[in-house]
Formats: C-alpha cells, sequence, structure tokens
C-alpha cells in the first residue's frame, strides 16, 4: 500500500468503490470515443454517490490517457475570477476530463459555461457537470442537446448496499436487512447508518428506528447533506417541511399565521433537497428524518405543537372531502405497530398498483407456498383476481416485482360471488345486519410476500396496502373494519391490540389444512378512521383527545387562497369538489363548476404582450395542463425555476382578484 497519506486515502477510496455498473458503462463507452467532445450531465439528491461516483470515472479516465480538472462548485467564492482562475490549466492538457461538482453552487455561470469555456475545449475533451437537480434548460438546447447525455443517479441496489455495509463490518442478515430499509439507497445514509450502529451496542434491528432520533447521526447528515442552504432560513417552516408529510401554502397559513406562506412554499421548491408531491412539496427523506430528529432534541414543545396544528389541519381537510389527506394524516403518528399496519410508509421501493396479467399466476404460487392448505385458500382468492379485480390492490417494488396483495370489500360493493366465499360470506352477513348504513370495509387478504409469516414490523408494504384499500373503496370516512388476523402473527395481534379491534370468535375461518384467521372488528369511533388517527396522535403527544369535527365545516366566504388551493387541485375531483368556490349538487357539478370558474379567469385576466402571454402560459401549463408538473413546465417553457415560480405566483394572483372580485359581484 502506498505510504503517504494521501497515496492512502486514494488507495482506500478506490478499493472501497463498489456498484454503479450501468452508469459506469456510459462513462467507459464516452471515454474510449476519443474523437468527439461530450458533456455528461450527472443529477441525483444529496448523499446519492455523485462526488463517489466521478472519481472512480476520474481513475478510470487516467488509465485512459486523461487530465482530470475538479472545479468543485462550494470552493467557488463569490468573487469576479474564481471561475477562471479555476479553469486556468485546462488548456495545457491534450486530454482534459473537466468535472464541475455540486453544480448547484455554480449555476449561475451556466450560460458562459456553454457560450465562452466549453466550445473552446481540445476536441477529444469531455466534461462530467454533476448537481442536485436535473440540467437546466440550456444544456438541451441550441445544440447542446446533441453532446450532452443526461444521468440521473439513483438510490443503489440492495447487492450493491450489501457490500457497502459489509465493509463497515456488519454482517447480521437481520441487521443488515434493517439498515437497508432505513437508508432507502442512499449510499451516505448507509455509511453512516453502519458506523452509527457499529458504535453503539444498543441498536437492535427491531429498534432501527432509534437511528432517527441518534443526534450525532442526525447532525451528520445535515452537515453532508443540506447545512449550507438551511443556514439563515426560516426554521419554523423548516421544522412544518420536517414533520408534514407534503407542505403547501394553505397548511403553512394555519399552523404559521403571519407567516407569508406563498413565499414560504416557494422558498421550499428551491432547496436543492426538496420535490414537488401532489400538490405540495417535500423534503428529501433523508433531510426531513434528521432535521425532524435534530427539532425533537433542540425543541421537543415546539415540535409536538408543530405536530398537533398539523394533525388539525389535514384533519379539517379530509373531513371537508378531500379523503387524500388520510395519508399525510396518518404519517404523523409514531407508533411503529399502527403504522406497519396503516399509514404513509412509503418509500422509492414500494408502490401500489392495479393487477396486472401474470399477477394471478404468480399470487396463487406464493398463497399456496405461505398458507397451510393453501389450495382451498386461493381458489376464493383467485376469483377476486378473474371476477374483479377492482377489489385487489398490488404493491410492487422497484424492479416491478409483486410483493403482496390486499383484497377488501364493501357490503355495496362486493361482487355477488362474496356471498359464497369461505371468508367473506360470513363477515357480509353479520355486517350487513349490524351496520345497516355499510360503512364498513372487509378485508378478505392482506398478505405481505415480502416477509416471513409471523410478519417483519419494519416492512412498509402492508401499510401501503391497507391505506390504499382504505382510499379506494369509495367511503369517505371509514367507521368500521372487519380484519382477518393471522394468530400465528405477533405483529398482527400487537397491531389488532394497538387499534383497538375486537377479537369476534363465531366468525374466525378454518383453512383446509387446519389453520385458523382469526375476524377482528375494530370501530373507529363515531369520528370515523380520519378522528382515530387524530386522536392516535393526539395521545402520543400527551394532548386531550380533541372534540370530534365529524362533519365538514359550516359554508364560508371564499377567498384568494381558496382561488390557489383550487388551482393546485383542478385535476382531483373530490378536492375540487370540496372547495368554497364549487356550486352544484353532485361531486361531479361542484368539481365542473369550478374548472369553468378557473378557465374563464384564465382567458379574461392576460393580454397579448409577451410578458402577459408568458403569464398565460405559465398558468395553463402549471395548472391547467392535465400533466402537471412544474418542474418539467419550466423546462418546456424555457425559464429558470425562480423565475417560473415568480411568475407562476404572480398569474395566480391576477386570477385569484379575477374570481373573487367577479363572485363578490
Amino acid at each position: 500500500m502506498p505510504g503517504t497519506l494521501g497515496h492512502r486515502m486514494a488507495w482506500r477510496d478506490e478499493h472501497t468503490f463498489v456498484g454503479r455498473a450501468g452508469e459506469l458503462g456510459v462513462f467507459d463507452r464516452l471515454l474510449d470515443d476519443a474523437g468527439q467532445s461530450s458533456v455528461v450531465f450527472v443529477h441525483g439528491p444529496g448523499g446519492i454517490g455523485k462526488s463517489t461516483l466521478l472519481r472512480e470515472v476520474a481513475r478510470r479516465a487516467v488509465r485512459r490517457g486523461y487530465t482530470p480538472v475538479l472545479v468543485e462548485g462550494r470552493d467557488l467564492a463569490p468573487v469576479p475570477g474564481q471561475l477562471e482562475a479555476a479553469l486556468a490549466e485546462v488548456d495545457r492538457h491534450e486530454r482534459p476530463l473537466l468535472v464541475f461538482d455540486t453544480y448547484e453552487r455554480m449555476t449561475a455561470a451556466g450560460g458562459y459555461l456553454r457560450s465562452r469555456v466549453l466550445p473552446t475545449l481540445p476536441e477529444g475533451a469531455v466534461v462530467v457537470v454533476a448537481g442536485r437537480r436535473p440540467p437546466e434548460p440550456g444544456w438541451l438546447a441550441d445544440g447542446w442537446e446533441h453532446v450532452t447525455t443526461v444521468l440521473e443517479l439513483g438510490p443503489v441496489g440492495d447487492e450493491e448496499a450489501r457490500l457497502l455495509v459489509g465493509q463497515k463490518g456488519l454482517e447480521d442478515p437481520d441487521t443488515v436487512r434493517a439498515l437497508l430499509r432505513w437508508a432507502d439507497g442512499s449510499p451516505l445514509a448507509l455509511a453512516l447508518g453502519a458506523e452509527a450502529m457499529g458504535s453503539s451496542h444498543a441498536l437492535l434491528p427491531m429498534d432501527l428506528a432509534d437511528l432517527d432520533e441518534n443526534p450525532d447521526l442526525a447532525h451528520a447528515l445535515l452537515l453532508r447533506l443540506a447545512r449550507a442552504e438551511l443556514d439563515g432560513g426560516d426554521l419554523d417552516v423548516l421544522a412544518v417541511a420536517a414533520i408534514a408529510r407534503a407542505t403547501y401554502a394553505s397548511m403553512l397559513r394555519d399552523v404559521l399565521p403571519g407567516t407569508d406562506s406563498e413565499e414560504a412554499e416557494a422558498w421550499l421548491r428551491g432547496l436543492s433537497f426538496s420535490e414537488p408531491v401532489g400538490a405540495g412539496v417535500t423534503l428529501h427523506d433523508l433531510v426531513r428524518r434528521a432535521l425532524r430528529a435534530e427539532l425533537r432534541r433542540r425543541d421537543p414543545d415546539r415540535e409536538r405543537e408543530l405536530r398537533r396544528r398539523i394533525a388539525d389541519h389535514l384533519y379539517a381537510r379530509a373531513v371537508a372531502g378531500e379523503s387524500r389527506f388520510m395519508v399525510d394524516l396518518a404519517d404523523l403518528v409514531d407508533d411503529p405497530i399502527i403504522r406497519w399496519g396503516f399509514g404513509a410508509n412509503t418509500s422509492s421501493t414500494h408502490r401500489v398498483d392495479h393487477v396486472r396479467v401474470g399477477d394471478k399466476e404468480l399470487a396463487g404460487e406464493l398463497f399456496v407456498a405461505r398458507k397451510d392448505g393453501g389450495h382451498g385458500w386461493w381458489t376464493g382468492a383467485r376469483r377476486f383476481f378473474e371476477e374483479a379485480p377492482e377489489r385487489v390492490v398490488v404493491a410492487r417494488d422497484s424492479d416491478d416485482a409483486l410483493c403482496g396483495v390486499c383484497i377488501a370489500v364493501t357490503p355495496q360493493n362486493a361482487p355477488d360471488f362474496a356471498d359464497e366465499d369461505r371468508v367473506l360470506g360470513a363477515w357480509l352477513a353479520h355486517a350487513r345486519a349490524s351496520i345497516p348504513d355499510g360503512n364498513v370495509l372487509l378485508w378478505r387478504d392482506a398478505v405481505d410476500l415480502t416477509t416471513p409469516t409471523e410478519g417483519r414490523r419494519g416492512s412498509p408494504v402492508l401499510a401501503i396496502l391497507n391505506t390504499a384499500a382504505m382510499l379506494r373503496c369509495g367511503l369517505t370516512n371509514l367507521r368500521y373494519s372487519y380484519l382477518p388476523i393471522d394468530p400465528g402473527n405477533e405483529i398482527a395481534l400487537a397491531f389488532s391490540a394497538a387499534v383497538g379491534a375486537v377479537h369476534e370468535p363465531a366468525l374466525d375461518v378454518r383453512s383446509a389444512g387446519g389453520r385458523r384467521v382469526e375476524c377482528h372488528i375494530l370501530d373507529h369511533g363515531e369520528a370515523g378512521v380520519l378522528g382515530a388517527t387524530r386522536s392516535a396522535v393526539y395521545r402520543e403527544l400527551g394532548l386531550p383527545l380533541p372534540v370530534s369535527l365529524r362533519t365538514a365545516p359550516p359554508p364560508r366566504a371564499a377567498d384568494f387562497e381558496d382561488v390557489r388551493e383550487a388551482l393546485r387541485v383542478l385535476h382531483q375531483p373530490l378536492a375540487l369538489a370540496a372547495s368554497p368556490l364549487a356550486t352544484g349538487t353532485s361531486a361531479e357539478e361542484r368539481a365542473a363548476s369550478v374548472r369553468a370558474l378557473i378557465a374563464a379567469a384564465v382567458d379574461s385576466v392576460f393580454g397579448d404582450s409577451v410578458d402577459e402571454t408568458l403569464l398565460r402560459r405559465i398558468i395553463q401549463r402549471g395548472y391547467l395542463d392535465p400533466r402537471g408538473g412544474h418542474e418539467l413546465a419550466a423546462l418546456e417553457l424555457n425559464v429558470s425555476r425562480a423565475t417560473y415560480f415568480r411568475r407562476l405566483r404572480r398569474a395566480c394572483d391576477r386570477v385569484a382578484e379575477h374570481v373573487i372580485t367577479h363572485r363578490a359581484t
């Protein structure tokens, strides 16, 4: 091994690099094509391994005769001549590999690079630009699109992740599996988490959530991922974004009175570690969790108060008809047992989906393998795949593999054959006799195919399946649930106890092989599942249970914020129907009335000048276009993020003023 400290660090870096075969293949092909000057724009969230990948690319380039020249965006002081000084040596090299790392800190120089610097490079030069955000439009226009390759760096796979943590000395399969779930594909989180676990024997695999509360780990993550951008930011706004699954202007207005909510949301959207989610914005999961841990350590009372306000806001929105906020409300519950069976335990590795061709056959094999007497049990489940696939929810992982199956019905939407089903037949009869209004959801199956039959608390599969079943069932605020509980699954039994379900032995079912499935009936209470979820948050906060808001709040006069919110949910009929702007009786009529109101305002308030035309195009593309997506809209309209969101706010204000003024007259 080389003897100097610098050589030792370089040797260690090279010999511990693993994975990224696909991305390295792109660079290898480019480096071998010495006759073409090319640009690779690498982007991905903080901690995803961009700098580590660039160092490996540089080593491969050296072996091919290139001379690497690194320009680190964090090192460029905001004074004239800094970039020119950093590039002073480039012209001396016949085959330079010019690497711009942390490009998000120097995007203002992008136009200068494209117009003055890069065109003068030698013919065999290769340029690599790496940053947290996708490339601005200039990198994909005016001819640059012909020589620029965009490479998005995503989470590392499980095999690579195991190699990474193995280098840190972690070998226990359960510990490694738990750490991989926690890190969610981030090489930085894998490395820091492995070090934290290796230094603390108190952290057992089933207690891995404690990593989120580890102050040293949280501090290290923030230093590496976000500190430079957070210095001088609004701490209260950051706190809300750290607690809430998604943040948006109307939430900030309710939770932080006196805050310029529109400006605060725009600031959050401008952070390099934020991304749009629905109509709101969320922080990169690692940053969000680290911020929340630091907030709880630094000011636990403030964290508790903000969590209460957020819960009240989400509950009010949900009971007013926007049932999608049930997911955000459930995300505020900390109890890992409750989150195992219900909540927003989603990640980049799992998602819900509809039944596809081939799912029936694969699910049948897995059912038979997992259940005692599985052939008989699967016979009933198969009919739902064949005759009522709309009553089936499946979960898939990032490789699109089938990970879980949920079958659930209400008395209103159950197919006719369900009355003959070995599980649902007796349960439906009991529910119809006991719950005349039909506000009940009955689960035939909720199976996590990624875990042993005794369950695993950290798996997100059942949480996303069950939450999706509730959202799809057609009931806006579920009152009763019939749950199939395997008495051999300790986690399922703990979940039932935690939510207050009651075992009904008369409705238990036995498989052909003698295995028993218990029926547990859960009464969510008069305030329904929404009220029960908010009450769970209050209990965790040590607060008296809130007065139930079982019905929507009384009608009120619409204001500017209602117009802005209508724009955000313009393509979500139920949410739009709940708007104070809506008129009509049915949900369809009410949603259509708001869309017509908004469309008429957009047609009326903008003139024909270049600036006015741009305002109209921005609001049409950003909100009226069903494709949605502000980032893509800014790219298509060839404007910067800052310009796009500034003009969008102006356009929204104009539309809101027109709508409110004309409604008043």
